[in-house]
C-alpha cells in the first residue's frame, strides 16, 4: 500500500495549469518521493523526485525568481 500525503496545491497565473505536490510513502518502507503532478486542461505530467533532486531544484527555482524584476 502506498501512503500519498498532499502538501501544496497551486495555480499558474497565467495558463491556469494546476500543481499538486504530494509526499509519497511506500508501506514497505525506503525514502519518501516528492510526486509532482502538473494538470492542463485533460493532460496531465507526473513524476517523482528524491529529497536531494527536490532541494536541488527548489534552490534554481528560488535563484531565478529573485533574479526577476519586482521580486521581494
Amino acid at each position: 500500500m502506498t501512503r500519498v500525503t498532499p502538501l501544496e496545491k497551486l495555480r499558474v497565473p497565467i495558463g491556469g495549469q494546476e500543481i499538486e505536490l504530494q509526499q509519497i510513502d511506500h508501506e514497505s518502507g525506503g525514502m519518501s518521493l516528492l510526486r509532482t503532478r502538473i494538470r492542463e486542461k485533460s493532460r496531465f505530467t507526473v513524476f517523482e523526485i528524491d529529497a536531494q533532486t527536490a532541494e536541488a531544484w527548489g534552490r534554481a527555482l528560488l535563484r531565478w525568481a529573485a533574479e526577476q524584476p519586482g521580486s521581494r
